[in-house]
């Protein structure tokens, strides 16, 4: 089962991040409300289907300030400065750790939405839809072209209701090369996700998935140093 390059995103590497130092408290986040934002009703908004909004005006004004923010100061930025954009991610609301990394290819639909902890991962093209909010452990890493999507629709509402639901990567999980973690699931601590696997339902602990809808293949284990 491939799961993208293992020099850069292999188990050898989350193996060798197991056993590092102790974190870099100098990056630490701010401490940030809770301000994820609620859809609009589709009782009174309108349904989707007639082009009726999901968000407020001010959400959406936001979101372009946003996009256009880091189109210009990040997406073009070289993949060392790590610090530059973590920095534009605080700035709109995002809780950053200390040593996180965020590549500038990265899609985020609302930085205030996202909580990445100390060491944690997101590769090149991670599309992040984070209309719910979306929680990445330390020392968890999002491989290349995965998506994250905490949103869905009630498919029993004739409106198409979007509501919202939160994504929960656990500490020193890899979410592997073109994965798929869908709305509302929670991924355990050291959980594996091969490449390409489609998670809709919770993964266990320390468990290696693969495949669509994802099964568990083996359990994580670590050979000796």
């Amino acid at each position: 089962m491939m799961m993208g390059s293992t020099s850069e995103w292999g188990v050898d590497m989350v193996d060798e991040r197991l056993h590092q130092a102790p974190r870099d408290r100098t990056e630490q986040s701010f401490e940030f409300p809770e301000t994820v934002v609620q859809p609009l009703d589709a009782r009174t908004s309108g349904s989707m289907h007639t082009g009726a909004a999901s968000f407020s005006l001010r959400n959406k004004l936001e979101r372009v300030v946003w996009q256009l923010t880091w189109l210009t100061l990040a997406r073009w930025t070289p993949p060392p400065l790590h610090k530059w954009r973590c920095m534009l991610l605080r700035m709109f609301g995002a809780r950053i750790g200390g040593n996180v990394r965020v590549y500038g290819s990265v899609e985020i639909w609302h930085p205030a939405n996202l909580v990445m902890e100390d060491q944690a991962w997101l590769g090149p093209h991670v599309r992040c839809y984070n209309q719910g909010k979306i929680t990445i452990g330390s020392r968890a890493v999002v491989s290349q072209y995965a998506y994250l999507c905490a949103s869905s629709h009630d498919v029993s509402d004739p409106l198409f209701q979007l509501i919202l639901k939160p994504i929960v990567i656990g500490e020193h999980a890899w979410i592997a090369a073109d994965a798929f973690v869908g709305p509302g699931v929670t991924v355990g601590t050291g959980a594996v996700l091969g490449a390409r696997g489609v998670a809709v339902r919770n993964l266990d602990a320390w468990t290696i998935y693969g495949g669509n809808p994802a099964k568990a293949i083996k359990r994580r284990t670590f050979s000796e140093a």
